[in-house]
């Protein structure tokens, strides 16, 4: 299903689908498995330009947008939601902010690797007390001669703790404006002396996607790395998460997808009691279900991204196409995995993994109760 996209738009979702079924589809199970994310992968979708879709040619970037990188990563989740996870962090969460905040030393510096897939960074933000409710950040940040001094924890950082991680970006309290906390962005290397990468989480899903807590204890950084102006922070992690939900739509899309094509498949090959499963009439419905899911959600992810493309207000149709993308992933994963039956629930079987990897899909980036929230702002409820 394609829906008005350009050719340019049509030959790159071939190509990373291609890419998806030749490449990352075979080493998905041994990866789930083993709890490793390739970076031969990771590799190969540098060398393909995924990691600088969305940016200008300046920086080394492909000069494209978000809808580009949407495709990609829809391509991707199909087959493999913790690859895909991996380009959406290493894009929305780890480049972005530099690209729209940073400064020209920033840029020049940092953005090269990682848009060739050389380097990739994390963004932290989340922590013990601060999730949907960000404002609650405990993490500190007290200047010290020219240098910030950090002191806090994050968790759930998506590309941490790689071999070529180099760097996360973290949100922190840099003092008090009018009785409110001023919440600044620090750049902060790996390998800086305080700064501890912790073991990875033992997570239900995304096994192969890199993951761990964060401790940050006396951290010494330069005053230069903070990103953007002080006391930014807040804002602009928040509109770096409302175009990080349109690529995670894009991304539950296509897991929702992945469970309907194997569903297809598995149902015609499938004999019970001795025909097809693919003819029965409550398969049959189950999947056309399952194809209208996918439909609702690629339409919505896509009205956000041209929105976002366009220039114009889009938070809340992102946070529309994250909530129907997520349900869609989400239900789609379940119906697969009752189609498939016992076989469903061996982790062999690509739906057994996205039924575990989907559940994700509807906290991460934004809680679905985030989203109605955003929703119910848009209406003029809140």
């Amino acid at each position: 299903m394609t829906i008005d996209l350009t050719d340019e738009e049509l030959e790159l979702s071939a190509m990373v689908r291609d890419f998806a079924d030749t490449v990352v589809a075979p080493q998905a199970y041994e990866a789930d498995r083993t709890k490793t994310l390739s970076m031969d992968v990771v590799a190969q979708m540098g060398e393909l330009g995924l990691f600088g879709l969305p940016f200008p040619e300046q920086y080394g970037g492909q000069g494209g947008d978000y809808m580009a990188l949407g495709l990609a990563i829809e391509a991707l989740g199909r087959v493999d939601q913790s690859i895909a996870i991996t380009l959406e962090a290493g894009v929305s969460l780890g480049a972005m902010p530099i690209f729209r905040f940073g400064n020209d030393g920033q840029r020049e510096e940092l953005l090269p690797d990682l848009l060739a897939g050389r380097a990739l960074a994390g963004f932290g933000l989340t922590e013990p007390e601060a999730g949907s409710d960000a404002g609650a950040t405990r993490t500190t940040a007290r200047l010290d001669g020219d240098e910030w001094v950090i002191d806090g924890s994050k968790q759930f950082i998506t590309n941490s703790g790689t071999p070529i991680t180099r760097f996360v970006t973290v949100t922190a309290v840099t003092g008090m404006n009018e009785g409110r906390k001023e919440i600044s962005t620090i750049i902060v290397p790996n390998g800086t002396a305080g700064f501890t990468v912790e073991a990875p989480y033992d997570k239900v899903g995304w096994h192969a996607s890199d993951t761990h807590p964060l401790t940050f204890d006396g951290a010494r950084v330069p005053a230069s790395n903070l990103v953007g102006e002080r006391g930014t922070g807040f804002k602009n992690f928040l509109s770096i998460l409302d175009e990080g939900r349109i690529a995670i739509a894009a991304l539950a899309t296509g897991a929702a997808e992945g469970c309907l094509e194997a569903s297809i498949e598995y149902a015609k090959s499938r004999t019970v009691f001795g025909a097809a499963l693919s003819t029965r009439q409550n398969a049959q419905f189950t999947m056309a279900r399952m194809r209208a899911r996918v439909h609702s959600a690629r339409l919505a992810w896509h009205h956000a991204a041209r929105l976002r493309d366009a220039g114009k207000p889009f938070a809340e149709a992102a946070a529309i196409a994250k909530l129907i993308a997520g349900d869609a992933a989400m239900d789609n994963a379940r119906d697969a995995t009752q189609i498939f039956g016992g076989n469903g629930f061996m982790n062999e079987f690509a739906v057994g993994r996205h039924y575990r990897d989907s559940k994700i899909l509807e906290i991460g980036e934004g809680t679905t109760e985030v989203q109605l929230l955003v929703i119910a702002r848009g209406l003029g409820l809140v």
